[in-house]
């Protein structure tokens, strides 16, 4: 799989995001918002491409992947910007991200790679799963006491859970209660320039 290794902070700033966006808080100097710097008028490729770039950092998929979920989101009845990014929110390290059970998505991908989530009662660790209305995504009875899932409680406390999603702290699991509209969902992506730059 390809890796993309620029540093976190130095990518958001290329891409004039907020860290606490991706789940980090940002305490360095350093992280503070940028725009890009431009010589000139940003083209409308350009922007097509860096609100491309954003989905893609903010979410962790690759190229490939990307271009599969438009695809299915064209073929959605509906908008199709608001079904790119409600595939995109419904994937399963999203979701556990969203639950407060990590601090990032990058570390809910990880937790659920490792086998620490389950969907329904059955072990799930496919980063990329899509969650439907009415499942129950839960941490594994022998992964509660688990140092990283604590500490993402923690640093989480407080942080509000998005209205299609219910999360139960005590019990350390979270149920889909719908799929998201596009205005549940708190992330700056002009989506449709996303679908001008696929459609040409």
């Amino acid at each position: 799989m390809a890796i993309n290794r620029t540093p976190v902070l130095k990518r958001c700033r290329q891409l004039g995001l907020d860290p606490i966006v991706l789940g980090y808080t940002g305490k360095s100097k350093s992280s503070s918002i940028r725009q890009p710097k431009r010589r000139r008028k940003e083209s409308e490729y350009g922007m097509q491409l860096r609100e491309k770039q954003k989905a893609k950092f903010i979410y962790g998929v690759l190229e490939k992947q990307f271009h599969g979920y438009f695809d299915r989101a064209k073929a959605m009845p509906g908008i199709t910007g608001a079904n790119l990014m409600q595939i995109l929110e419904s994937r399963l390290d999203n979701v556990v991200f969203r639950l407060g059970f990590a601090k990032t998505r990058k570390e809910a991908r990880q937790i659920v790679t490792h086998g620490h989530i389950q969907v329904n009662g059955k072990h799930v660790d496919i980063p990329s799963y899509r969650v439907r209305p009415g499942d129950l995504i839960s941490v594994r009875p022998k992964s509660k006491d688990l140092l990283v899932i604590k500490s993402a409680l923690v640093s989480n406390e407080g942080r509000l859970v998005p209205a299609w999603l219910e999360v139960d702290i005590e019990k350390l699991q979270g149920s889909v209660l719908s799929l998201p509209e596009r205005d549940q969902i708190d992330l700056d992506i002009h989506e449709q320039l996303i679908v001008e730059l696929y459609s040409k």
